[in-house]
């Protein structure tokens, strides 16, 4: 029988503090941001609900800030008669500030973790991204 490797202690060391952005560009970003919301995602995205009420279906689009997070949620509504809430919202789309005007770009994964996708992305780049690549839409 094989032995099992002894565990043992390894160095991690704390990662630097986060960028911050500023007010200036948060407000671009947020401004761009939800101009692509309305002029591409919602009419791809919002549909008349199905006539099975068992099902959720989105009912609109969003987007927030916190931190120096910035993301793109989904408000779902869920019809059925047992449902624990009427409606709900998702964050499917991440974008993290990365310093001098770039960003990180992530997806919410089925498993309910984040997965980082690109990086050092320019906001024109991103919104190019997510407009192109189902993977970033809800």
């Amino acid at each position: 029988m094989k032995k099992r490797p002894r565990k043992q202690w390894v160095y991690s060391p704390k990662s630097g503090p986060k960028p911050t952005i500023s007010e200036p560009l948060k407000q671009e970003v947020a401004d761009r941001c939800n101009t692509l919301v309305d002029t591409v995602l919602k009419p791809q995205r919002i549909h008349p609900p199905f006539d099975d009420t068992r099902f959720s279906y989105i009912v609109d689009l969003s987007t927030k800030w916190y931190h120096s997070f910035f993301y793109f949620c989904a408000t779902y509504r869920c019809p059925a008669p047992e449902c624990i809430s009427e409606f709900f919202e998702v964050k499917f789309t991440r974008l993290e500030y990365a310093g001098s005007e770039h960003f990180n770009l992530a997806y919410m994964r089925h498993t309910g973790k984040w997965q980082e996708v690109f990086q050092g992305l320019t906001l024109d780049e991103c919104l190019t991204t997510i407009e192109e690549m189902p993977v970033f839409w809800p």
